[in-house]
């Protein structure tokens, strides 16, 4: 079983910065693929960025050249830093990995969601 925590959400000033933490424990075996969604009210989860074990990164592209993911793999930790924030990156940011047990097995865990506000 794996348990991810999130940490580092906020309010903040349109143009600011914040880093998002998701430090994942418990029965580790492979992490797979470590990201980040988000949920803005009245609007569906979509996808912000991935990160794979071997390094290969996604975002969607209104995020592009404003968020950087990476991961730290002795730690088991993924992060998101957001530069030049927008109001509408106003949403509930949810960290989600994907583990491969000894197995092979791969399964989807989700962070508990951190609450990212930009307004002036």
């Amino acid at each position: 079983q794996v348990q991810l925590v999130e940490s580092g959400g906020g309010l903040v000033q349109p143009g600011g910065s914040l880093r998002l933490s998701c430090a994942a424990s418990g029965s580790i075996f492979h992490v797979n693929v470590m990201g980040w969604y988000r949920q803005a009210p009245g609007k569906q989860r979509e996808l912000v960025a991935t990160s794979t074990s071997g390094g290969n990164t996604n975002y969607v592209d209104s995020v592009k050249g404003r968020f950087t993911i990476s991961r730290d793999n002795a730690k088991n930790t993924v992060y998101l830093q957001m530069n030049n924030l927008k109001p509408e990156d106003t949403a509930v940011y949810y960290c989600h990995v994907v583990h491969q047990g000894r197995t092979g097995l791969r399964r989807n865990y989700w962070g508990q969601g951190t609450q990212v506000t930009v307004s002036s």
